[in-house]
């Protein structure tokens, strides 16, 4: 048998202290838990990284193999094969729930299954430039679970409660001990008979058959904050669906859309404006009425503009919606040729021309 190099395998240095062996350890065996690591080799890996951990983590374990070298050579050190325990080392994880969390998605606390909470819920709200230059406020309209009326989301009859469930125990999990190869491994379920709630109805509420809810059509207000762009979410917290039994209730997401503008176009915080005028005004200059989002604001038109010119209008933007500060109007300036002209207008230009 080759000698290993515990410390290779934790991925840590010799002087690593004992807190370092033990974030290491963590790490390496959720990765490799054959329980979630399906892959050939992963199993092995496993054991290869608890027998490592079982000799880094005990003092004197870690002492002898640092004097001998490996495993093989120390003397009354016995191997980890055979009647070994095969899942001593765990307690890097703590407690049994933290294990539980580990490999199995978490939902156990103070030895209970959390009830599940409600169901979230999207709602797609579009809105106008102007709306979300300014912010909103509003009442919507949904159709949702809500706690039951009759009951208040007990679940039981008016005049009766629910009772401890007697296959639980009121913890709302059973456990299901199986041996593999690395030994006997206990696994955690819901319980069958009340759902991981630990309890059971015997008199369940008629309004809403012992679910604790029932499913309403309501208005909420909702608010939606200036400088918003599409593509954002809010959330709404709690009115989503109400959980079953009285737990939780979900969340409300609102998917903004905001609707192209007729005049501007939005980048950002900043608004995109195109004003024609005509050769005339361009070459003498002149004064202009553009529109914001409010109300309409005056730009002077110097003499000699260009075509193309942009003139800047600042904060007759958007607000920005994450940090202080509003984005600017751009105004840009197309300048329109003629395409007729009167006897008298060509004989004008004639004249210009030749002065």
């Amino acid at each position: 048998m080759a000698k290993k190099d515990y410390y290779e395998v934790l991925g840590v240095k010799k002087e690593a202290g004992a807190d370092e062996v033990k974030r290491a350890y963590r790490k390496l065996a959720r990765k490799y838990h054959p329980d979630v690591n399906k892959a050939s080799g992963a199993e092995a890996k496993f054991k290869e990284i608890n027998e490592a951990y079982q000799v880094l983590s005990d003092p004197d374990k870690r002492a002898q193999y640092d004097y001998y070298g490996s495993a093989q050579s120390q003397p009354g050190f016995e191997g980890f094969g055979g009647n070994s325990a095969p899942f001593q080392g765990f307690e890097g994880f703590g407690d049994f729930n933290d294990l539980f969390d580990t490999f199995f998605g978490g939902g156990m606390h103070g030895g209970r299954r959390e009830p599940a909470r409600g169901a979230d819920l999207r709602y797609d709200l579009r809105i106008s430039l102007e709306q979300a230059t300014s912010g909103l406020e509003k009442e919507i309209n949904i159709v949702h679970f809500v706690t039951c009326h009759n009951c208040k989301g007990s679940g039981a009859k008016p005049g009766s409660k629910p009772t401890q469930c007697q296959t639980c125990h009121g913890t709302g999990q059973v456990r299901r001990s199986q041996r593999t190869i690395l030994g006997s491994f206990t696994q955690v379920t819901p319980c069958p008979t009340c759902y991981g709630q630990g309890k059971t109805i015997s008199s369940p509420c008629h309004d809403c058959s012992g679910s604790g809810r029932e499913k309403k059509n309501q208005n909420i207000t909702i608010k939606v904050p200036a400088g918003i762009d599409s593509g954002y979410r809010v959330r709404v917290a709690g009115r989503g669906d109400a959980g079953k039994n009285g737990s939780a209730p979900g969340d409300l997401y609102l998917f903004i859309t905001v609707e192209p503008h007729a005049k501007f176009n939005r980048e950002g915080t900043h608004l995109y404006y195109k004003q024609k005028i005509s050769f005339i005004q361009a070459a003498l200059g002149d004064e202009l009425q553009i529109p914001t989002l409010t109300s309409p604001i005056s730009l002077k038109i110097p003499k000699g503009t260009q075509p193309n010119t942009t003139f800047t209008i600042k904060g007759k933007g958007l607000p920005s919606l994450n940090k202080p500060g509003t984005g600017h109007l751009y105004v840009l300036i197309e300048v329109e040729i003629p395409t007729k002209l009167s006897p008298k207008q060509e004989e004008l230009l004639q004249q210009y021309k030749n002065a």
